[in-house]
C-alpha cells in the first residue's frame, strides 16, 4: 500500500517536470544518406591530414648498429576500405581497413666501422584504424566533438634500400622498420585527434546558434539536448526561437505543437514547428515595426477619393482649413500575429487597426475614423540553399467598427480598396523582407538542394539533399586554429 501512495504523490511532479520541459521549435536530421555525402569529402580530408602528418626523427642503438631517420615525410596513402557510420547513442563512427601508407625518410647508420647516409623508401602496410566521435552539446548550445576513441595498428612495415651496403641494411632492416612501425603508429591516433577536436569543431563553429536577422531581431538555435544517434539517424532539437534584440534574455514560452521527423528517404529533414514562425511574429511586434503610414501621394487618388466621399459629414462640419488637408492612414499591428499550420496549408492570423485622419499643417492631425481590421494570409514556406523564405498573400480581408454595427456598415464600401491598397503596397513591402530568409543551422560551405515542403499538424518538414558548396579542407583552412606541437614519442 506505501508504495503505491509514493507513487500517487510523485505522479503530479512527474507531471509538472513533463509539462515543463522545453519543446524545440526547430529540428534537424541527418540519414545515412546525408552521411554517406559526408563521407566522400571527409575520407579526402583525411587523407590530406595523415598525409600532412609530423613524425619525429628517431634515433636508436642495437648492439654495434647505430641508427638515425629523418625528414620522414608520407609520399602516398591508399585507403582500400573505409566506412563512416552512426554509432548509437551519441557517436559517429570511422574506420580504415587494409590501407597502406608510402614513406621516405633520410637515414644515418653505423655499423662497426662502417658509416652511410642515404634515402629509405618504406611502407607501412595493413594499417587499420577505428576512430569514434562523440557528439555533445556545449555550454553554450553548439554541437562540438567532445571526445574521440582511436585505435590505430600497423600489420608490416617494407623497406628499400639504396647505396653501397644496401645487402648489410637489408641484412638490419628489421631494426629500422620496427622503429619506423612504432614511430608511425603513435602518430596516427594524435593527428586523427586534432583534426577532430580542433579542425572539425573549428568548422562547427560556423553553424549559426544566436545570431542577428537583421537590425531588429535575432535567432536562437541553440541545442536543448545532445544529439540522439541511432544506427541509420542523427537527431539533433534546436531551441528555433526569435527573439527582440533589446530584449534578447526574455523567452516565449513554447505550446505549440512538437515536429516530428519520420522519415528516412532524403539526406536531412528539416522540421518547423508554429513555435518557430510565432517567435518571429511576436519578437517584430516587440520591435514595433508591424506599422505602416501612408500620406498625401502616398495614398492612392481613388480611394482618397471614396474615402473623403465616405466621411463627407465629418469633414463638412470642420474649419475650411482642415477640409482640403492631406490624408493620413496609419496601419498598426495590435497583437502578435499567429501562424496556424495544417495538412492543408500555412495561414497567418493579423489583427490591425486602421487610423483615418486629416493633417493639416502646423496644426494636431483630426482623426476622421479608427477601424479594426481582421486579415487572413496564407504562407507558401520555401528552403533555397540554407535559407529559409516564406512568400505571403493575403487571402481574406475584413474591416467593421467597434463603435457601432451602423458605422460599420458604412465601412462596407471601403472593403475593396483597402484590400486592394494592402495587395499592392503593403504585401510587397513584406514578401521583400519574408524573402530575405533566415539561415538554417549548417556548417559553412554545405548548402540544400531539391528541397520539397511537406505540412503537417502543427508543424512543416522539409527534405532535401546536401551539396558542398565549398570544400571541407577550404572551409577548415579558412577558420583552422594555429596546430600545437605534438610530443615527440621514444623508441
Amino acid at each position: 500500500m506505501a508504495p503505491c501512495s509514493l507513487l500517487l504523490l510523485a505522479l503530479p511532479c512527474l507531471v509538472a517536470a513533463t509539462a515543463t520541459a522545453t519543446a524545440p521549435g526547430c529540428k534537424i536530421r541527418i540519414t545515412g544518406k546525408g552521411l554517406d555525402l559526408v563521407k566522400q569529402e571527409g575520407l579526402r580530408f583525411v587523407e590530406q591530414e595523415l598525409e600532412n602528418m609530423s613524425i619525429p626523427d628517431l634515433q636508436g642503438k642495437e648492439g654495434q648498429f647505430h641508427y638515425n631517420i629523418s625528414q620522414v615525410k608520407v609520399m602516398a596513402l591508399h585507403l582500400a576500405l573505409s566506412d563512416l557510420h552512426f554509432q548509437p547513442q551519441q557517436h559517429i563512427a570511422f574506420s580504415i581497413n587494409n590501407a597502406s601508407i608510402s614513406l621516405r625518410f633520410r637515414r644515418q647508420l653505423l655499423y662497426w666501422f662502417f658509416y652511410d647516409v642515404g634515402s629509405i623508401n618504406a611502407s607501412a602496410l595493413g594499417v587499420y584504424v577505428h576512430t569514434a566521435l562523440k557528439l555533445s552539446k556545449d555550454r553554450a548550445g553548439r554541437l562540438k566533438i567532445s571526445n574521440i576513441t582511436c585505435n590505430a595498428s600497423i600489420a608490416r612495415m617494407q623497406a628499400g634500400f639504396s647505396g653501397t651496403l644496401r645487402k648489410v641494411y637489408e641484412f638490419l632492416g628489421l631494426f629500422l622498420t620496427t622503429g619506423m612501425r612504432f614511430v608511425l603508429n603513435q602518430q596516427i591516433c594524435p593527428a586523427l585527434n586534432h583534426a577532430g577536436l580542433v579542425l572539425l569543431n573549428s568548422l562547427l563553429d560556423t553553424v549559426p546558434v544566436r545570431n542577428p536577422v537583421d537590425e531588429h531581431v535575432g535567432i536562437d538555435y541553440s541545442l536543448l539536448s545532445d544529439p540522439i544517434v541511432t544506427w541509420d539517424t542523427l537527431d539533433m532539437d534546436f531551441r528555433g526561437m526569435f527573439f527582440y534584440q533589446k530584449a534578447e534574455n526574455q523567452t516565449l514560452v513554447n505550446k505549440g505543437e512538437q515536429p516530428e521527423i519520420k522519415e528516412t528517404e532524403r539526406m536531412v529533414y528539416v522540421a518547423f514547428s508554429e513555435y518557430f514562425f510565432d517567435s518571429a511574429m511576436f519578437s517584430y511586434f516587440q520591435a514595433g515595426v508591424l506599422t505602416m503610414e501612408f500620406q498625401g501621394d502616398q495614398v492612392p487618388k481613388d480611394l482618397e477619393v471614396l474615402l473623403r466621399a465616405t466621411f463627407f459629414g465629418s469633414i463638412l462640419m470642420m474649419s475650411p482649413a482642415v477640409v482640403d488637408a492631406p490624408l493620413r492612414m496609419v496601419l498598426q499591428v495590435v497583437m502578435p500575429p499567429r501562424c496556424t499550420i495544417r495538412p492543408t496549408g500555412t495561414a497567418v492570423s493579423v489583427n490591425a487597426v486602421l487610423n483615418i485622419s486629416l493633417v493639416p499643417a502646423e496644426q494636431p492631425p483630426v482623426q476622421l475614423s479608427s477601424m479594426s481590421m481582421e486579415a487572413r494570409l496564407s504562407a507558401k514556406v520555401m528552403l533555397r540553399q540554407k535559407a529559409l523564405q516564406v512568400q505571403l498573400d493575403l487571402r481574406r480581408f475584413r474591416i467593421y467598427s467597434k463603435q457601432s454595427a451602423l458605422e460599420s456598415l458604412a465601412l462596407f464600401s471601403l472593403q475593396t480598396p483597402l484590400k486592394t491598397l494592402l495587395q499592392l503596397t503593403v504585401m510587397p513591402i513584406i514578401n521583400k523582407r519574408t524573402k530575405k530568409g533566415v539561415q538554417i543551422p549548417l556548417p559553412e560551405g554545405m548548402d540544400f538542394t531539391k528541397e520539397v515542403v511537406a505540412n503537417h499538424l502543427g508543424y512543416i518538414t522539409v527534405g532535401a539533399d546536401l551539396h558542398f558548396s565549398k570544400g571541407l579542407r577550404e572551409v577548415i583552412e579558412k577558420y583552422r586554429p594555429v596546430q600545437p606541437s605534438i610530443p615527440s614519442p621514444t623508441a
